[in-house]
């Protein structure tokens, strides 16, 4: 009996000693969460909304050890629904990128109410099992509207945006607000490439870059985009101008860090890139659900969480990154109050 028990003994401490070793979730071993997300159109690689998102969840999967699997809508966005009711059945949250899911993750979560799921732009979804994620659009576009200001040589500046909705909307107000606060005498061209419900101002490039062209021609010499896909236009716009006139004319990017996606070619016009931090949002609310903090409702991510920002890369901006970044701080001490609509 003693030789049995013993054998058992030695059996238990073996694997013990071996689970101890490949380490549990507490140390930082693989997590049996399983993460689906939905893009919508576009999907992984438009180097902007999209793929902000990836990044999250690309190094949540890297730093949290989660499984991951990922869908694209298809060109019209009809089988969002379906999408999100598939990732449902293999997976423990769910991710929608954009407001556009709207409605169809509203259906979705009711229908898997044992399933938690995020929606990044949105707040609207009142279920308890859904979380809004939320951005303060605003702060980060005044940031760019400061630089624009700041850098302009023609006091001339445009805005470009995909579509006209509220959303996009609050990017405009910032920017606006930015260029005025440092100097109200600066002209803005403001244009939109559609109106809803056509929604493919933010798909269409080649729109994108007529808009911007004739943004150029007309004297702004910078253009802030808030249009998803259609951005690409505009930096195509801004390097062939600036090469056909022999001057120099920039791009603002959105979302993505623009410099560092949107291709060699274009770099040297991008003066920086508004940065909408849904990595952030992603990764955040996956890290809660490995921790089982996840909650719903809305989750709003500002400059005091590095929610939005503006990027550096290039270094086009390094000599008025004090003045941008005193400005940053003054937003976040509420000494400054972006308005959110136009």
């Amino acid at each position: 009996m003693r030789k049995q028990f013993a054998l058992l003994f030695s059996v238990v401490l073996a694997f013990a000693l071996v689970a101890s070793a490949c380490g549990g979730d507490d140390e930082g071993g693989g997590s049996d969460v399983n993460v689906g997300l939905v893009f919508d159109i576009g999907g992984r690689g438009d180097q902007s909304f999209n793929d902000s998102a990836a990044a999250g969840l690309d190094q949540a999967e890297e730093d949290l050890g989660i499984s991951a699997s990922e869908a694209s809508a298809n060109d019209d966005g009809s089988n969002r629904e379906e999408l999100l009711n598939l990732q449902a059945d293999e997976s423990d949250l769910v991710f929608g990128v954009g407001f556009l899911f709207a409605e169809p993750m509203l259906n979705a979560a009711g229908a898997n109410p044992e399933i938690n799921f995020a929606i990044v732009d949105d707040a609207s979804v009142d279920l308890p099992n859904v979380a809004g994620l939320v951005f303060a659009e605003e702060e980060g576009s005044f940031l760019v509207g400061a630089a624009a200001a700041l850098k302009t040589t023609n006091n001339k500046v445009g805005f470009i945006g995909g579509v006209s909705i509220d959303l996009i909307k609050r990017f405009e107000a910032g920017f606006v607000a930015g260029v005025q606060h440092i100097n109200p005498d600066i002209e803005i061209d403001i244009q939109y490439i559609s109106e809803p419900p056509d929604f493919s101002g933010f798909t269409d490039p080649a729109a994108g870059k007529i808009v911007a062209q004739s943004m150029f021609e007309d004297g702004s010499d910078i253009v802030y985009h808030a249009a998803g896909g259609s951005g690409g236009g505009l930096f195509q716009a801004a390097k062939e101008y600036s090469e056909a006139n022999n001057t120099k004319v920039w791009a603002i990017g959105v979302d993505s860090d623009q410099y560092l996606t949107a291709g060699e070619d274009v770099q040297e016009y991008i003066l920086t890139s508004m940065l909408k931090r849904v990595d952030v949002a992603v990764y955040s609310t996956i890290e809660a659900q490995v921790e089982g903090s996840f909650t719903g409702g809305p989750n709003v991510f500002d400059l005091s969480v590095d929610g939005v920002g503006y990027s550096t890369t290039g270094g086009f901006v390094d000599d008025i990154t004090d003045q941008l970044e005193e400005l940053k701080q003054q937003i976040i001490d509420g000494e400054i109050v972006v308005p959110s609509t136009v």
